[in-house]
C-alpha cells in the first residue's frame, strides 16, 4: 500500500523551561491509502496533539512530517492553507455543523473556499452516506448519529488524501456509535483515504486496520481482536 501519511521522530513541546511539557515524544506513525488507524488512550496522552501535527495545525517541535510529496514542516504558511483546504478532511466530535445551513449546504460550504478540482457531488455524497432523505434539515432536526454523517460527508466531499477524526462516538449510544465508524471504514476503504481516528470507545475498534495506543506522547501498537 501507498503511504500517504508519514511523522518519523516527532517531538512536539508545549511550554518554556521548567513549565515545558512533551505532548508528542519521537512519534513514529505511517498511514497507508486506504487505512483507517485508530488512537486510544488516556486524556492529556497527546492525540490531540497528535491530530493537530498530522492535520497541518502545529508544527512540531523537531522530526519530520509529510503529506504525499509535501514537506509539513518546511512548506509555507499559505501553501499549508491550501493543503488543509484540498488534501485534509477533520471530522470533529459533535459535526461541528453551521447551525444555518441545511445538510446539503453543510456539504456544499468547503466548494466555496477555493477551487476543488475533483470534487465530489454533494448530493451524491449524501446519498452514499445514507443522508439523502435529509438533504434540506438542518442540524437541530437531525439525530446526533445523522450530525456525524453529515459531518464525515462534509470532510470527504473535497476528496482529501487524509481524514483526521476527533472522538466520533463521544455522544453517541452503542448502535449508532458501531453505524458511525462503520461508515467512516468503509469510506476509507472505498475511497482510499488515510484516516486517524482518535477514540476512547473500544467497542468500535474492530472496524479499524490497526490501533495504536497513545501515553505520555509515546504510540504503540495494540492487539485488538475481533468482536
Amino acid at each position: 500500500m501507498t503511504t500517504i501519511l508519514s511523522m518519523s521522530d516527532v517531538t512536539l513541546l508545549h511550554g518554556d523551561g521548567e513549565e515545558t511539557v512533551t505532548a508528542l515524544d519521537h512519534v513514529d506513525l505511517e498511514v497507508a491509502a486506504g487505512e483507517l488507524v485508530a488512537v486510544v488512550g488516556p486524556s492529556g496522552a497527546g492525540k490531540s496533539s497528535l491530530l493537530a501535527v498530522a492535520g497541518a495545525l502545529t508544527r512540531p517541535t523537531s522530526g519530520a512530517v509529510r503529506l504525499g510529496d509535501v514537506d509539513l514542516v518546511t512548506a509555507k504558511d499559505r501553501d499549508l492553507t491550501r493543503l488543509r483546504r484540498e488534501r485534509i478532511g477533520f471530522v470533529f466530535q459533535s459535526g461541528n455543523l453551521v447551525p444555518a445551513l441545511t445538510s446539503l449546504d453543510q456539504l456544499r460550504l468547503p466548494l466555496t473556499f477555493g477551487k476543488v478540482a475533483d470534487a465530489r457531488d454533494p448530493q451524491e455524497l449524501l446519498e452514499a452516506v445514507g443522508m439523502g432523505h435529509k438533504a434540506k434539515r438542518r442540524p437541530h432536526q437531525l439525530s446526533g448519529g445523522e450530525r456525524q454523517r453529515i459531518g464525515i460527508a462534509r470532510a470527504l466531499v473535497t476528496r482529501p488524501q487524509v481524514l483526521l477524526v476527533d472522538e466520533p462516538t463521544a455522544a453517541l449510544d452503542r448502535q449508532r456509535s458501531q453505524d458511525v465508524v462503520g461508515l467512516l471504514a468503509h469510506e476509507t476503504h472505498e475511497q482510499g483515504v488515510a484516516t486517524i481516528m482518535v477514540t476512547h470507545d473500544h467497542d468500535v475498534l474492530h472496524h479499524c486496520d490497526r490501533v495504536l495506543e497513545m501515553i505520555d506522547g509515546r504510540l504503540s501498537p495494540v492487539r485488538v481482536t475481533a468482536s
